[in-house]
């Protein structure tokens, strides 16, 4: 049995031309939606899977169509290689697992995410960086200003409890010792 799967990002996109090249690629059951590429929530997706058995393909316009990324087509492939199925992709016929070369495809999709990955965490790394050197607080934000801070530090001073003053801003009790370590 030969499986389609159709996806566009948004309602206001059209799956006709896919359907029509997967039609004749000879998909007798084509799956459709039209999701976000981006969200791993792909309900047709999943159920186009689960119908695989072994012999069965399923086929894509284009790899776009199916993954967000490299891993996330690799995962893609793993699920449908469990079944027995293999993968064809329209647009880009290097992309197919019923070939004899399915392995060596398999291993090169590998070592593009695997690159991939080290791509994305460089530049994750790099931006972080930047902000940092733009003067980016990272972190979650402080419970209290600066002057709540003063305040409290004043309040403590004058011989107040740290739960009294915690219950005075409405934090924990814990905000404010931590507050006191901070400032000795």
């Amino acid at each position: 049995m030969i499986y389609g799967y159709a996806r566009v990002s948004s309602n206001g996109q059209d799956l006709a031309h896919q359907l029509v090249q997967l039609g004749v690629a000879g998909c007798t059951k084509i799956y459709q939606e039209k999701v976000s590429g981006g969200t791993a929530e792909r309900p047709q997706l999943k159920r186009a899977i689960s119908m695989l058995d072994a012999n069965d393909v399923l086929v894509v316009t284009s790899t776009d169509r199916l993954a967000r990324n490299t891993r996330d087509l690799l995962n893609i492939l793993h699920a449908v290689k469990e079944a027995g199925a293999g993968f064809r992709s329209i647009a880009e016929p290097m992309v197919d697992t019923t070939s004899q070369f399915a392995e060596v495809i398999i291993a090169v999709l590998g070592v593009a995410a695997s690159y991939e990955r080290h791509r994305i965490t460089e530049r994750t790394a790099a931006g972080r960086d930047q902000a940092k050197a733009r003067g980016v607080k990272f972190g979650r934000r402080a419970a209290l200003t600066a002057h709540q801070q003063a305040e409290a530090l004043r309040l403590l001073a004058t011989g107040q409890t740290q739960r009294t003053v915690a219950a005075l801003f409405g934090v924990n009790q814990a905000t404010i010792s931590r507050l006191v370590r901070q400032k000795s």
